[in-house]
Parts: structure tokens; sequence; C-alpha cells
């Protein structure tokens, strides 16, 4: 891994622990405060098949995040990045959510997580639709989550986030704690032609390929990564982070295994493209599924943001995954991993012309 990222990540459990620690010494005396003053819910995206639908959120006390511009001051950047990290959870909240006219409800616990299971009594229709979560005995107003139900599709997209889709500076720990710490979901940056290569693979539209973004980002970043997508108008899709503290402790490659478990096991039809980094522990995650899942996963393109040693490792990996039948394809950009997803058909060669295009027009500015 690289150097830079590695100190990176090495920070986010030290500073999560003095965080975890401060707030729940405190907590016996300060939750019957925060059950008496203003809440908010803050739903992320639901996801599951037309026979049933989970939706994940958690309740918070309110905090001050204006939204980003292109112009906000770093420092104001930094401010927010904060007021993310030091939320403030509330338990012991009773939400209720409807969607399609079905009833769920669940209690949010110590960490102010709660998660709705809805199971409609006739089949939803798939596409994007929406609940209405409220909060049991309270007179906030109701809050309005987005729920993804797929149904048949040619295939899926798993893919990484941080070093996949956005630009995180790995090769310095100063730019990338400047860049991670100070930018917003206006400045952050994707890879060159990420949005054309990830629209041309989920096909908008009625007959639509599902996208799943798998990231070590903590829940705190929703909000922003989902903003971030939304601007630089990259296909939208169930968002899976990581819940600061013992998630954080567990490990990187454990819980992303087990996402992706979790995915492939729910629509046992699909067949897979994996999307990730050489930054990271993604080669090795995506070819440990490769070998548990045989014959799910179609492709396996890594965007290679290391150098040297790494690298080969990397390469070691590809002869691996081919054995079953799959390929490995390490790309330093978007448009190497297009090309190979036009010749297998994943995308026709319009819509290759169109990351081509995009990826030119981003060198050119």
């Amino acid at each position: 891994m690289n150097p830079a990222k590695t100190a990176f990540k090495t920070l986010l459990p030290v500073i999560e622990r003095t965080v975890l620690s401060a707030d729940r010494s405190f907590t016996g005396y300060i939750q019957p405060r925060r059950l008496r003053g203003k809440l908010i819910m803050q739903p992320y995206v639901g996801w599951g098949t037309p026979e049933g639908v989970e939706l994940t959120g958690r309740v918070l006390l309110p905090r001050t995040v204006r939204p980003a511009r292109k112009g906000d001051p770093r420092w104001r950047n930094f401010r927010n990045v904060l007021r993310r990290l030091l939320s403030r959870e509330v338990g012991g909240v009773r939400v209720v959510g409807v969607l399609d006219g079905q009833n769920a409800s669940a209690v949010s616990d110590s960490d102010g997580y709660f998660t709705l299971t809805f199971t409609p009594q006739a089949p939803l229709t798939p596409g994007w639709h929406e609940a209405t979560l409220t909060m049991e005995g309270r007179e906030e107003k109701p809050t309005r989550a987005r729920v993804q139900v797929i149904g048949a599709a040619r295939f899926g997209i798993i893919s990484d986030l941080d070093d996949t889709v956005i630009q995180s500076d790995v090769t310095s720990l100063p730019r990338m704690l400047m860049t991670s710490l100070t930018g917003n979901s206006r400045t952050r940056s994707p890879f060159p032609g990420v949005g054309a290569f990830y629209r041309a693979l989920t096909r908008e539209g009625e007959a639509r390929n599902p996208i799943f973004y798998v990231s070590s980002s903590p829940w705190n970043f929703f909000d922003l990564l989902w903003q971030f997508l939304e601007y630089r108008r990259i296909p939208l899709g169930p968002l899976f982070l990581r819940n600061w503290g013992m998630d954080l402790l567990g490990g990187h490659g454990g819980y992303k295994h087990g996402v992706i478990e979790r995915i492939l096991q729910r629509y046992p039809e699909l067949g897979f493209v994996l999307v990730g980094d050489s930054g990271e522990k993604d080669p090795e995650i995506y070819a440990e599924v490769v070998r548990r899942f045989p014959g799910r996963v179609l492709a396996v393109y890594i965007r290679d943001v290391t150098a040297g040693e790494r690298d080969e490792g990397v390469m070691k990996l590809r002869e691996e995954v081919r054995k079953a039948g799959v390929d490995l394809v390490l790309t330093p950009d978007s448009l190497n991993a297009a090309g190979h997803a036009m010749a297998m058909g994943l995308i026709t060669p319009g819509e290759y012309r169109s990351v081509l295009t995009s990826v030119a027009r981003t060198y050119e500015t």
C-alpha cells in the first residue's frame, strides 16, 4: 500500500477512538437531554429486490453544514468535515417508515443507527422509489429516503470510491490530507472518464444495470459522497460505508468482502463487474471473491495508483484469477478499462467513444 495512504488510514481509528470514548463517557448524562431536543434523521439509500428492501439510517442531533460551493474557503470545508466527524448520535428512538404502502419500524441503537426491513405484499416495481420516515411520538417533519429496487438486469457493478472514482492524491500525505480534509463535494475531482464509463456500464433507463459503492469511508461522510456523485453526474446507487469505531478497527478486507458477499447473495442471478484501485487491498479482496463465487465475476478493473513492487503483486493476482476465467485489468485510466469492457460486450462502441471523448476533454482543460 502507498505509504502516504497507510499513514492516513492509520490516523482514522486513532481519531475515532478518542471521539468515541469521550462521547460514550457522557452518554448517560447527555442522552435524556438529546431526546428532549430537536432531532434529525439521516437516511441512507435503501436497496433490495421486488420482494424485500432494507433501508438504513441514523438519528442525530442537528448540525450546521452549509451546502457546498466550489468557491468555499478551505477553512469552511475543514470545519464542515469536523462537524461531520463529531456527529452526536441518539439511541432509543423508534423510526417508522412507509414504502409503497408498506410499514416498517425499528429503534435506533446506541450509535444512532436503525435498519428498516420492508416485505411488501405485492412485488415492488424495479427502479427508484421513495420512502417516508418519521420518528414516533415526535413533531419533526417526515424525512424522505431514496430506495433502489433491482429486478432484471444484464449485470451489476460494485465499485470502490476513494482512489477509484475520487482522486485523493495518494502519492503525497500532505496533499492527501489537504484534499480530503479541506475539500468538498464541488471541489473534489473524479478520475478522467469515470462518469462516462460508469454511465456506459449502468445504461440508465428501464433496463438499468445496478451499481453499488463499497468504501472504507465512514458513514459520517455519506452526504458529501452522495452530493459528489450527483454533481459529477456519476450514476447513483446504494453506498456501503463503515461505522467509526469497531468497524474501522476490525480491518478493511473483512468488512469489504462481507459487504460484497451480501450483494452477490442477494442477487444470485446477476454477474458482476468489480472496480477498485491498487492503493488498498481491492485486488486481493476481488481475487478472493472470484475464487469463492465461481462464474459470478465478469471482469475486474483495478486503477493503478501505485508503482513498482505493488504492481508486481497485482500482476501475480491477475494470473490467479485468469485461471478462473476472469480478466483482471490493471489500468492507469478509465479508457483502458472501457476498451476491455467493449471487447467483452459490456458496453457498445458508441459508449466507448463517449468515454474517449470525456477523457480527451479532461486533458484539454
